[in-house]
């Protein structure tokens, strides 16, 4: 089954359920200002409170389209109200289109499912690169200075949650909410069988060991 990823900075994407559609799995989640919190597997749709806690909603934008794991997510700006120079605004910084809020889950679900095609167009040509990885997302290959990386699906997505958040310390709870895998319940000690692997994979297709453990903490991707 197809997972469409459904991002909202509002307190919305912290109360609504999953939906499913057409043999696909519409996703809900909060999107705060340092982006997403797990993996995106799949098109990502974004939208964006125009007035935010934390930060202003043009600025959210722009760190969306900065950002190589959201760059080509479907960005809509939520508007306080009908404004044309707020329009104007919003796609300017990288919105695709704009709605008057508040909004609700059957106006979100409704235009997510009206530009569905768009959204997996674009994810699927999607390319990822960090340092001498390069991961692309259509064949679902990753290579280290053009080697190919033998891979399993699970250390795949492994390996691109790194690529997604080099050098930083994830520890094992971490690594298990941003693949996804909270449920049912994993040991934390798996996450070292799947390193282990991950590791002499990447050892095979020449790239040493950037992988590097901080005890008592978790692992960091090193990327020079």
């Amino acid at each position: 089954m197809d997972v469409i990823n459904i991002f909202l900075t509002g307190e919305l994407g912290e109360s609504l359920e999953d939906f499913v559609h057409d043999q696909r799995r519409f996703t809900f989640d909060k999107l705060g200002p340092d982006g997403p919190r797990r993996l995106v597997e799949g098109p990502m749709w974004a939208f964006v409170d125009w007035v935010m806690d934390d930060l202003a909603g043009l600025e959210m934008c722009r760190r969306l389209r900065a950002d190589p794991r959201t760059a080509d997510a479907h960005v809509t700006m939520v508007l306080e109200e009908d404004d044309p120079e707020d329009r104007r605004r919003a796609l300017r910084a990288g919105a695709d289109d704009y709605v008057v809020g508040p909004l609700t889950r059957t106006a979100v679900l409704d235009r997510v499912l009206a530009l569905q095609s768009r959204g997996v167009e674009r994810h699927a040509t999607r390319r990822f690169e960090a340092g001498a990885l390069t991961i692309d997302m259509a064949a679902l290959q990753a290579r280290w200075n053009g080697e190919p990386i033998p891979l399993r699906p699970n250390e795949f997505r492994l390996l691109r949650y790194f690529a997604e958040n080099p050098n930083r310390v994830l520890t094992r709870e971490d690594l298990i909410g941003g693949l996804g895998k909270r449920e049912p319940p994993i040991d934390e000690r798996t996450v070292d069988v799947w390193i282990g692997r991950l590791r002499r994979a990447i050892k095979v297709a020449g790239g040493g060991n950037p992988l590097r453990t901080v005890r008592s903490m978790g692992y960091v991707f090193d990327l020079n």
